[in-house]
């Protein structure tokens, strides 16, 4: 629990409005309950009071949705390779449940090649040739494992700690226990290339958390934000004017009622008149270097992965606290040897880009950015080599049993793997990482204790990690 909170119940309503008054009490209170649950008031003047140093100050987040596979990009396995189209082992297999594929399971090797890259020699795909250029960089986790085997359920877990709804995002969690370094920009901020994942706007929701701390969706064409702009005939003056008049209504009821969301609607409409002007300035990246577009491999106007990408920079470098970045398609079930290269360029240059561009200006050690899925996929193929049924040429089904991440910046050792598989990529043999691990150690990466991180709901502390984790301090720097 939060300083604030342990203050603001140790006072009843009667004693609270005594001591602040009516009239500035209202604005106070407000401003007390924007603070509401962070670790630290995070002000330009005044550092952030964490649990602990903070290594990291602001997260990017790269989320690809569908899943891809570990086994052709990060995990290379020789016997896998030469096992090619042989039986699994039934003991590998026995009691586990799949997604989709049944009877007897073949494994399937990867086509794609390894090489070792940079001075670490950490293998990554041929598919990733722009992130071989920056491997030194890259900490691969390898024994990422969930408890979700199906996208929607392992989505949310991978974002919320739990596979049902209702929860508050990693997201959320980070803004209420770090606050805003940024008066005119949310907290927290989405950015979506294609379809939206399968969990919706609940993989960036603040669950039970108060809602100023759920992401913002930030659109690529028309208003960036909807009702953005002011209708015909309405001037800024007009909006400003309403939007003072409103709060005053709002800090009326709040100190007839003492509703915490009440004190987020203010600061919200508030924010909403401020990012008139931040936002638009913020979406056009035509002013930045033609060497940085070509940089990321970004086209000034086009809606991209990698147009998101440079925006995560410059949402980061106006203070923005997380960002997180979703991208379709990455669920092969089938025909992987031609889909899983696409989807792979469409990020590539993107990804390399964005970790180039950070440490240049000297911004990668306090940004923390991470990719991945919500879970693997098996080196047992799904369908055939069938030439002659196109729709049936081999992908691989959903594996929640192992699956890798990586992380760059913010604090973590580059260069290195962490943990180990076993001769198929199938199951952890070493130093094998929880969601619930793999959020503790991000939490610890940003200051915040993740057993202290808390938010009283229902009559229970709740945090992210629920009642498991522990952080991985082997990757730390």
């Amino acid at each position: 629990m939060h300083p604030w909170q342990e203050r603001l119940q140790a006072l009843t309503r009667r004693e609270l409005f005594q001591h602040v008054g009516c009239g500035i009490g209202g604005a106070a209170l407000a401003a007390l309950l924007t603070d509401d649950g962070r670790a630290a008031p995070a002000t330009a003047t005044q550092p952030l009071r964490t649990h602990f140093a903070p290594r990291a100050k602001n997260v990017i987040y790269l989320h690809m949705v569908g899943a891809p596979s570990h086994l052709e990009l990060f995990e290379p396995k020789p016997e896998l390779t030469a096992r090619n189209g042989e039986p699994i082992p039934k003991s590998f297999t026995e009691g586990k449940r799949f997604a989709f594929i049944q009877g007897e399971l073949k494994l399937m090797g990867s086509r794609f090649k390894y090489q070792p890259r940079g001075k670490s020699g950490l293998p990554i795909s041929e598919l990733l040739p722009n992130l071989q250029k920056v491997a030194d960089e890259l900490c691969i986790v390898k024994t990422l494992h969930t408890e979700e085997f199906n996208h929607g359920p392992a989505q949310l877990f991978m974002q919320t700690g739990s596979g049902r709804f209702g929860r508050p995002s990693f997201g959320a969690w980070t803004t209420y226990g770090l606050g805003s370094e940024n008066e005119n920009l949310p907290s927290f901020v989405v950015l979506i290339t294609g379809k939206v994942a399968g969990a919706g706007s609940s993989l960036w929701g603040s669950g039970f958390l108060p809602t100023m701390h759920q992401g913002i969706e930030f659109r690529t064409s028309g208003d960036p934000v909807l009702f953005l702009s002011n209708p015909a005939g309405l001037t800024a003056e007009d909006r400003g004017r309403m939007i003072g008049d409103l709060a005053q209504l709002n800090r009326v009821q709040l100190a007839d009622v003492g509703d915490p969301e009440i004190a987020t609607r203010i600061a919200q409409y508030e924010l909403a008149y401020r990012m008139q002007t931040s936002v638009p300035e913020l979406m056009d990246v035509s002013g930045e270097p033609q060497h940085i577009h070509e940089l990321y491999g970004t086209t000034p106007g086009k809606a991209s992965f990698a147009n998101n990408c440079l925006l995560a920079r410059r949402l980061v470098e106006r203070g923005v606290r997380f960002v997180q970045l979703y991208d379709a398609d990455w669920d092969h079930h089938g025909s992987i040897a031609t889909s899983l290269p696409r989807k792979c360029k469409d990020v590539d240059q993107a990804m390399a880009g964005l970790i180039t561009d950070l440490r240049q200006r000297g911004m990668l050690d306090d940004t923390l950015v991470v990719w991945g899925g919500e879970f693997g996929r098996t080196p047992m193929a799904q369908g055939t080599s069938n030439d002659d049924k196109p729709n049936s040429k081999p992908g691989r089904d959903h594996h929640k049993d192992a699956f890798c991440v990586w992380m760059a910046g913010g604090g973590v050792r580059g260069g290195i793997t962490y943990g180990e598989t076993d001769e198929f990529g199938f199951n952890p043999v070493r130093d094998p990482m929880h969601v619930n691990d793999f959020h503790a150690t991000l939490l610890h990466l940003l200051g915040l204790d993740h057993e202290k991180l808390t938010f009283k709901f229902q009559g229970r502390n709740f945090r992210l990690t629920d009642v498991a984790g522990k952080p991985a301090t082997k990757i730390f720097a």
